[in-house]
């Protein structure tokens, strides 16, 4: 999560017991294709990984998994399910170099200010290793805006999307697909799933 909007730290900050506990299932059928091209035991980092279901799914499948989120008030929630700290990290202040198999972003990044988005992605793209693999799902749009709640999102087009991953030779791959569905606010939303990975090149 980006530190830019109080408003939405606010949001999870209020709701975390809430938001953590609704009856969330893991992302399975986008957690299948992540992990397809991992190696068992491969490490993964997870932006905003709010309640923890998606770690504890990844974990259950013998992958390592380095779960934070930019809510202190949310990585609390997720130690307490998965039994394991849960470190508190803003895009903007992740700062690896090659030490990451994979990176989970699960409706985390559509949370970043449209300007700083490439810079996040570049981070993202950095703290992997050549060959590692990138998800990230958004909520589809044409402008940036709040939901119902008062959250910021950044409400991509696929072109927009795909633009701010950049036209160099940085990914060996990019696939962008869009579905419908909802959200925790419970309203019908268009989503956007990219599958991105790095290319083998350092």
């Amino acid at each position: 999560m980006s530190s830019k909007d109080a408003r939405t730290l606010g949001f999870y900050a209020e709701e975390a017991s809430a938001y953590a506990g609704r009856d969330r299932l893991a992302e399975h059928s986008r957690i299948d294709p992540f992990v397809a091209g991992l190696k068992p035991g491969a490490r993964i980092l997870e932006l905003g990984c709010g309640g923890g279901q998606d770690s504890e799914e990844m974990l259950r499948r013998g992958f390592d998994v380095v779960p934070t989120d930019g809510s202190p008030e949310l990585a609390q929630q997720a130690e307490l399910r998965l039994g394991r700290p849960v470190g508190v990290l803003l895009f903007e202040d992740l700062e690896d170099v090659s030490a990451y198999d994979g990176v989970w972003a699960h409706a985390c990044l559509l949370h970043a200010p449209r300007p700083a988005l490439p810079g996040i992605i570049d981070r993202i793209h950095r703290a992997l290793r050549p060959g590692g693999v990138l998800y990230a799902s958004f909520k589809a749009g044409e402008a940036e805006g709040r939901d119902g709640l008062g959250r910021y999102f950044n409400y991509l087009s696929a072109a927009e999307l795909r633009a701010a991953f950049g036209s160099d030779k940085r990914w060996q791959s990019l696939t962008i697909e869009e579905d419908t569905g909802s959200g925790y606010d419970r309203q019908p939303t268009r989503w956007l799933h990219a599958l991105a990975i790095r290319s083998p090149k350092p």
